[in-house]
């Protein structure tokens, strides 16, 4: 129950962008430490990744933010 607390209203974009950053980094190491004759499609593709799980994170963290009733401007 406490780890559902921690992952906030959207679970989902949590799940989504973790595993982005997984195998982002994955792919990354892949492609800098393994002899291939193509590991620039897997550098390249690996940062690709982590960057398009950062959209997941901001959008997480932004769908997370409380806003009390009493501060919004309701007209």
């Amino acid at each position: 129950m406490a780890l559902l607390r921690l992952m906030g209203r959207c679970a989902a974009l949590l799940i989504v962008a973790l595993v982005c950053d997984a195998i982002g980094l994955l792919i990354l190491l892949l492609g800098i430490f393994a002899p291939l004759s193509s590991w620039d499609f897997f550098v390249y593709f690996g940062a690709l990744l982590l960057a398009v799980s950062l959209l997941f994170w901001v959008f997480w963290y932004t769908f997370n933010i409380e806003v009390p009733s009493r501060e919004l401007d309701l007209g």
